[in-house]
C-alpha cells in the first residue's frame, strides 16, 4: 500500500495520520527505554473479501500482563482495544496483509529512569507486511555470541523496548557474518530463541521448543503452533534444548507474529536434515497460513473479521 503513513493511527487519545504521530525528543520512553509493545497480524482473504486479525484477545491479554510486570498503569478493557484496532484498519481501508503495533510508553518529559509515578500512554498503528523472514527458502542461522538477557534482568515475556538492544546486537552480528538470523543461548548456555522469534526443533518425529524458563517471549504464534501440532497428532514437548541438539535436529524453524513459520536450512554452517524444508515444518507452515487467512472453520474463533 502506497502512502500508508497518511492512514490513521491512534495516538495520544485520538486518531491522526501515522506521519503526525510523533514524540518529543525528551519523552521518558525514548530516553530510558521505558515502554513495551505487541506485534499483531491481519491477513486478507481475497475470496471472502475480508481481513482477519489473528488472536487479538490473546495479544490484548499479553499486553495487560506486560503492564503488570513493568509497573505500568495501562489497563484498557478489551472492548475499547478492539474498537480502536478495528477503526484504524477500517478507516485505513486495509485490504492486504498488514502488521499492527500496539505501543504503551512512559510519556512524561522528565528525568530519572524509574517506572512508578510516571504517566503512560497508548498508541497503535498499522503497516503493510508480507514476510519479515523469507518463508520460501531455508534460513542460515548462527548461535549468537550475545547471551539472552535473563528474566531477572529485563523480562522477555514483557516485550520491553529497552531489552531489544540485546536483540539488535545479535541480529546485526548474524547479518554481518553472512547469516539470516541469530539464535540466543540463555544464561545457562541453553537454547532460548531467535532475535525476535521463538524456535522449534524436530527430533525423531517430536516437536520440541524451549520452555518459558529459558528467557523466551511467551509467543502467541508459539502457542498457536503447539495447538495446531497437537490437533494434527504431532507429539510436542517444552523442555531445555542444548546447543548441539540444534546441529543434531532433523528440522528447525522459527515462529512469531513477524516471522510466521520460517524454516532453517543450517545452523553455524551445519546443514539441518537434508537441507530442505522438513515434512512436519511444511505441514505446520501450510496449516498456519490456512488458519490465519480464515480457511479453517475449526479455528475461526481465533480470528476477528475486520469487515
Amino acid at each position: 500500500m502506497e502512502d500508508f503513513e497518511k492512514l490513521p493511527a491512534y495516538f495520544d487519545g485520538k486518531f491522526i495520520s501515522l506521519k503526525d504521530a510523533n514524540l518529543n525528543v525528551r519523552t521518558h520512553a525514548l530516553q530510558y527505554g521505558t515502554a513495551f509493545f505487541g506485534g499483531m497480524r491481519a491477513y486478507y482473504n481475497e475470496k471472502e473479501k475480508n481481513l482477519f486479525l489473528v488472536r487479538l484477545e490473546d495479544h490484548h491479554a499479553r499486553l495487560r500482563q506486560s503492564a503488570k510486570i513493568l509497573r505500568f498503569h495501562w489497563a484498557m478493557p478489551y472492548a475499547e482495544f478492539l474498537d480502536i484496532t478495528l477503526k484504524v484498519l477500517k478507516d485505513g481501508g486495509w485490504k492486504q496483509n498488514c502488521y499492527l503495533r500496539p505501543f504503551i510508553y512512559k510519556s512524561e518529559l522528565s528525568l530519572s529512569p524509574r517506572l512508578h509515578n510516571v504517566e503512560d500512554k497508548f498508541a497503535l498503528y498499522a503497516i503493510p507486511l508480507e514476510d519479515y523472514l523469507d518463508t520460501t527458502r531455508g534460513l542460515k542461522a548462527q548461535v549468537s555470541s550475545w547471551v539472552r538477557i535473563s528474566d531477572n534482568q529485563i523480562p522477555a515475556r514483557a516485550k520491553a523496548t529497552g531489552g531489544y538492544i540485546n536483540s539488535a546486537l545479535a541480529k546485526s552480528e548474524a547479518l554481518e557474518n553472512g547469516f539470516d538470523e541469530a539464535i540466543f543461548l540463555d544464561q545457562r548456555g541453553l537454547v532460548s530463541e531467535g532475535s525476535a522469534e521463538n524456535i522449534f526443533i524436530v527430533r525423531a518425529g517430536k516437536l520440541i521448543t524451549p520452555g518459558t524458563a529459558s528467557a523466551i517471549l511467551e509467543g502467541v504464534t508459539r502457542r498457536t503452533v503447539l495447538a495446531l501440532a497437537r490437533d494434527l497428532g504431532i507429539a510436542t514437548e517444552e523442555r531445555d534444548i542444548s546447543r548441539t541438539e540444534l546441529y543434531a535436529a532433523d528440522e528447525i524453524f522459527f515462529c512469531g507474529t513477524g516471522a510466521q513459520v520460517a524454516w532453517v536450512e543450517s545452523v553455524d554452517r551445519r546443514q539441518i536434515g537434508d537441507g530442505k524444508i522438513g515434512p512436519l515444518t511444511q505441514k505446520l507452515q501450510e496449516r498456519f497460513f490456512a488458519f490465519a487467512k480464515g480457511e479453517l472453520p475449526e479455528y475461526k474463533a481465533w480470528l476477528t473479521p475486520v469487515y
